[in-house]
């Protein structure tokens, strides 16, 4: 089966988003804003979009995210996110702060939300601040799991606070036979064993697929159907 061929089952692509509010811009919302740019706009000037984030671009933002090069390293994401959309023919504004419960949706602002943050207390404000709807997608961090994403759509059947109840713990590696191998054998000390077990692993097709899943839910919304769960998978 070819999978670029048309689907005769699902419905035609009538409706694009028009306003969007993008929370955080390194691995997984950078890739949001690539699938963004790929929709058939017929007028992307008419098309807003909110760009909030804190962070400047690092060498690891670099290796990580899909519209990152090592000419931004130390540009405030936003900024050069924004030069990017814009150069798209994309209308921006941006946020330069963090955010938590305490932020507030204005009513001029877009109400539908696509989060890339990569902590539970942001997270667990996700349904507090005045959005109508909300995308949310979360990535394995480890070498095992970088390739498993998740996705919650809110409001759900369960609120923010409910799904994020608790941080998850941090994988413990530092026992495995590799790393024990490395230590007996003096390539690393037990700084440096912890440095290197404890690393994140990321790679841009990861939020790539995990993107263009979060974007197809703002679609099937447009388009009469709405999710009330979470799915997980693997790519």
């Amino acid at each position: 089966m070819d999978w670029l061929a048309p689907d005769d089952c699902e419905p035609t692509l009538t409706y694009l988003p028009s306003r969007l509010w993008l929370i955080g811009l390194g691995h997984l919302g950078q890739a949001y804003l690539w699938a963004l740019a790929l929709l058939p706009f017929a007028k992307p000037e008419n098309v807003a979009l909110v760009l909030q984030d804190i962070d400047v671009i690092s060498p690891s933002t670099e290796s990580t995210s899909i519209l990152s090069d090592a000419t931004l390293i130390g540009q405030k994401k936003t900024r050069a996110i924004a030069a990017w959309a814009e150069a798209r023919g994309f209308h921006t504004a941006i946020h330069e702060r963090l955010f938590d419960a305490s932020f507030r949706r204005q009513a001029d602002e877009p109400a539908v939300a696509l989060c890339g943050l990569d902590n539970a207390a942001g997270r667990r404000a996700l349904d507090q601040v005045g959005f109508d709807f909300i995308v949310e997608v979360g990535l394995g961090r480890g070498h095992r799991d970088f390739r498993t994403m998740r996705l919650h759509v809110l409001p759900g059947s369960r609120s923010a606070a409910e799904i994020w109840k608790v941080a998850p713990a941090a994988e413990t590696v530092e026992d495995r036979p590799a790393y024990s191998r490395l230590l007996v054998e003096g390539a690393l000390d037990r700084c440096g064993m912890t440095l290197l077990a404890g690393k994140a692993v990321g790679a841009p097709f990861v939020g790539a697929v995990a993107a263009t899943l979060a974007v197809s839910e703002v679609l099937r919304l447009l388009h009469g159907v709405r999710s009330t769960g979470c799915s997980t998978s693997t790519c």
